[in-house]
């Protein structure tokens, strides 16, 4: 495993080398989000703090953390014309995202409940909103802009038949397909086909494999994957960093040491550094790299969105 100052090192030069373009296809939510001191059992109250509503929803959120990095980047995406709407718009715009693939619809705003307790674990509970009138049709019409890019991010809250047309485009202009098999759901083999990099966490790849999959076990970690149709994946592993499977290889990632404030947004915000350092081609263990020291300092703040930093910030993260 790299120790930390080395994973510091190559991040440096990661980022000074972001700026080609990545498209991001998906959802766009108001995080609606409380702080309680500890997250609530089945069937019982507790006492939070004030409701805050912040930009959210996982693929935005990994297109304002690509912009805020340096990328070139789009998003396609639909979002309601409410307030909600309003206020997801300007932080998509003010962090540097071409929008002109966004719709708005006379639907309510896709939406997520948030809980997040003193230590930064959290509970999220998804509406899908608007995102649900992301079409297929949506998705072809802005075909150009896909294949303009040099990676697609995908997730998977939005309808299943945009994600694929989406996959499918990207696909057969040669441009990387990057999926975060979240949240969970059941996905077609064809669309899987399609994927270029899977990234999971342990949970999702269990759901995915059939049964749970020990990390510490690279031969079975292995076959597991490329019995999914994956050479190249990431298995992001909380405080414990990440797994990154590349010609056939694990490199491990150490995750960086600092005081969670909230999680919520730090795997979107992993998911977003690695399409800008794939987009600038570098390697999938070097992008997780950078990718780690972002994810980090998105949970020394609170929200999703609201927690992103842009390039400088993340240098003197690195820096100190």
């Amino acid at each position: 495993m790299m120790n930390i100052e080395e994973t510091k090192t190559t991040a440096r030069e990661v980022l000074a080398l972001l700026g080609n373009p990545v498209v991001v296809v998906g959802s766009i939510n108001a995080d609606l989000t409380v702080e309680t001191a500890r997250l609530p059992r089945p069937g019982e109250t507790v006492p939070g703090g004030p409701l805050a509503t912040l930009p959210g929803g996982k693929s935005a959120n990994q297109a304002v953390t690509c912009a805020l990095l340096g990328a070139k980047t789009s998003f396609i995406g639909v979002l309601g014309r409410d307030a909600h709407g309003d206020l997801l718009y300007q932080s998509l715009r003010n962090a540097g995202v071409d929008l002109s693939g966004t719709s708005r619809v006379d639907h309510p705003t896709g939406s997520t409940l948030i809980t997040v307790d003193s230590q930064g674990e959290n509970t999220i509970v998804y509406s899908a909103g608007a995102n649900a009138a992301l079409s297929e049709g949506q998705v072809s019409a802005q075909a150009e802009v896909i294949k303009s890019a040099r990676v697609l991010g995908l997730c998977l809250e939005s309808p299943l038949e945009a994600v694929q047309a989406a996959a499918r485009t990207a696909h057969e202009a040669g441009i990387e397909v990057v999926l975060n098999y979240s949240p969970i759901t059941t996905v077609s083999e064809s669309l899987l086909k399609l994927v270029d990099v899977l990234i999971v966490n342990e949970h999702e790849l269990a759901v995915l494999a059939g049964a749970p999959i020990d990390p510490a076990n690279h031969e079975e970690l292995q076959a597991a994957l490329e019995g999914l149709g994956f050479a190249r994946a990431v298995l992001t592993l909380g405080a414990d960093g990440a797994l990154v499977l590349e010609n056939g290889v694990f490199v491990p990632i150490p995750a960086f040491p600092i005081t969670a404030v909230d999680t919520t947004g730090s795997g979107d915000a992993f998911m977003g550094s690695l399409l800008a350092a794939l987009a600038a081609g570098e390697s999938l263990a070097r992008g997780a790299c950078l990718a780690s020291a972002v994810a980090a300092l998105a949970a020394t703040r609170m929200g999703a969105q609201a927690s992103y930093q842009p390039a400088a910030v993340v240098a003197d993260f690195l820096n100190n």
